[in-house]
């Protein structure tokens, strides 16, 4: 499946099916917490709120395209992701696009 941020495919002539997206919301153990707030203090990356986040994205972005699938889809164009903090610690990522078809 081809999947690009473009609202086109080079080379393909597309039929729009629709919306698709794919969320997650994720959170770190207190104990990773904990280790984040003592970093903030001398500065540098927060390497498990990278890693947090990393996942999410790759799980949204799997959601998505499981849905774009299930439509039959043989791309999504106009990806996007976007994030909001859910709670302390726990963020939700969401990756959404139009699922197309080749025509």
């Amino acid at each position: 499946m081809i999947v690009v941020t473009t609202d086109f495919i080079t080379g393909k002539e597309i039929e729009t099916i629709g919306i698709v997206q794919g969320n997650m919301v994720q959170s770190k153990h207190i104990g990773k917490d904990i280790g984040a707030g003592f970093k903030t203090i001398v500065g540098g990356e927060l390497k498990g709120y990278t890693d947090m986040m990393t996942e999410a994205r790759d799980m949204a972005k799997d959601r998505m395209l499981q849905q774009a699938h299930a439509l039959g889809a043989d791309g999504v164009v106009g990806v996007r992701y976007a994030s909001a903090a859910i709670m302390q610690g726990a963020a939700e990522v969401i990756a959404y696009g139009t699922a197309v078809k080749f025509i």
